[in-house]
């Protein structure tokens, strides 16, 4: 980037932040606002509030620590109402690439150490692949091909949370916070969007969320579209079979044996219902794989009636070489559809997938070393505004750019200084705080 281009970006860069301020309250958060979302974006080993007070004010680090620590940490400005303006300013831009055309149901979890960082518990990481110690957050992210950008973001309380008023008093939860389930947060987020009037995609949600028959079901009720992922357990009336009652009795058992698993159907499939679709190029190769895909109507084992739930896709994936089927989706698409269309969009969580490693490795989302409910939120509002910065940036970048951090000016920092959390100091752990693991890539999608 020469002289000119960075002169250009820092005049952007200025006006975002201006449009940003428009929503924050007072003034004065005007200056720490700029100064974390600078730093969050600048080279720095840790996006935490010690190294980037040290980045983004080198000559007065302590003053500068002290104005983000508070900012971020007891600043009572709305994570609502900056999201709602990043979105304002960020959307347009991703659009020019092409129409939104889905809304991205995720979640994401970040490693922590003890007890006390509000809605630690041990429960599945992504970010590890199993059962850990962890905190995780519920989004829904907008995307195209081009990009996405999370429009709403929350942290799941787990129930024991909820339920612990010394916990949550000296975490500073609010009030009205109580225990929701994360497809319930999701359904929360999905309603938001829609009372917004965002443009409208459709619903890709993973097997986390898309199990989930009461939350397929609002989705429905909302007039969207969904690609659902499944279990290989999910139950389905075989294809071609009426809507007949069949009682659950107990332990869970059908008694209709019209009531098939997903992978029961897939098994029943005949050869010619397989075809390789490619959906993507990959880093060495375009991306393939074998499908088959069939009608069917979801079974629920609440009350166990169909309750007159229309005819769906049920797309399933069989990788060449693997000894059973290795993915499931339930999908509202037309019956018309083409058949490498509905693949293409189950694959499109790849979108999500990439830019959540961004968000961590280049913006530090996991970075945030505070314990109370609004410093996290903060910094993962700050951490999304900056990153919407950034994606806005990628239109003024040549190809042989750099795709984030390189968009934006560099300080300088004081010869000599070691911020914590630096290559040099990493030996001098502080075991008492509540540390998150170096961020890896997000869960994948396929």
């Amino acid at each position: 980037m020469d002289l000119s281009e960075a002169k250009d970006s820092g005049r952007r860069f200025t006006a975002y932040v201006e449009g940003l301020v428009s929503v924050i309250g007072h003034a004065d958060r005007a200056r720490p606002l700029r100064d974390y979302c600078l730093g969050l974006m600048l080279p720095c080993e840790r996006k935490s509030v010690e190294p980037m007070a040290a980045v983004t004010a080198p000559e007065r680090t302590a003053a500068q620590h002290q104005s983000l620590l508070h900012f971020v940490g007891n600043g009572k400005w709305s994570d609502e109402k900056v999201l709602a303006k990043v979105r304002e300013l960020v959307l347009p831009t991703i659009e020019r690439q092409g129409p939104i055309e889905a809304w991205i149901i995720d979640d994401t979890g970040f490693p922590k150490k003890g007890r006390h960082s509000v809605g630690v518990a041990r429960q599945y990481c992504g970010q590890l692949g199993k059962q850990d110690n962890c905190q995780v957050a519920v989004s829904l992210s907008l995307a195209n091909r081009h990009a996405s950008l999370p429009v709403a973001y929350r942290l799941y309380l787990p129930a024991d949370w909820s339920a612990d008023p010394e916990r949550r008093r000296k975490a500073g939860v609010p009030e009205e916070i109580g225990f929701k389930t994360k497809p319930q947060i999701a359904l929360e987020q999905i309603r938001s969007a829609c009372a917004a009037g965002l443009a409208r995609g459709v619903v890709l949600m993973d097997p986390a969320y898309g199990v989930d028959a009461r939350l397929r079901t609002a989705m429905t009720a909302l007039g969207l579209i969904y690609v659902a992922g499944l279990q290989s357990n999910t139950l389905v009336w075989a294809p071609g079979t009426g809507q007949e009652e069949a009682r659950s009795p107990k332990r869970g058992r059908w008694s209709a044996p019209q009531v098939m698993s997903a992978k029961d159907v897939a098994l029943s499939l005949p050869a010619k219902a397989w075809r390789k679709i490619g959906w993507r190029e990959g880093s060495a190769e375009r991306l393939s794989s074998r499908f088959a895909r069939v009608r069917v109507r979801a079974a629920h084992r609440h009350g166990g009636l169909t309750e007159g739930r229309a005819e769906e896709w049920l797309l399933i994936e069989w990788p060449k070489g693997e000894a059973a089927p290795s993915k499931y989706w339930l999908s509202t698409l037309a019956d018309d559809i083409p058949f490498r269309r509905l693949v293409d969009y189950a694959k499109l969580r790849w979108r999500i997938e990439r830019d959540y490693q961004e968000l961590k490795q280049e913006v530090g989302l996991g970075h945030f070393e505070g314990r109370g409910w609004r410093g996290f939120h903060h910094h993962a509002t700050l951490c999304i505004a900056a990153y919407g910065f950034l994606v806005s940036e990628r239109e003024t970048i040549p190809p042989s750019g750099p795709r984030s951090t390189g968009s934006v000016p560099q300080l300088a920092v004081s010869q000599g200084h070691r911020p914590r959390g630096s290559a040099a100091t990493a030996a001098k752990t502080h075991p008492q705080l509540d540390r998150d693991n170096a961020p890896t890539p997000h869960r994948g999608a396929g």
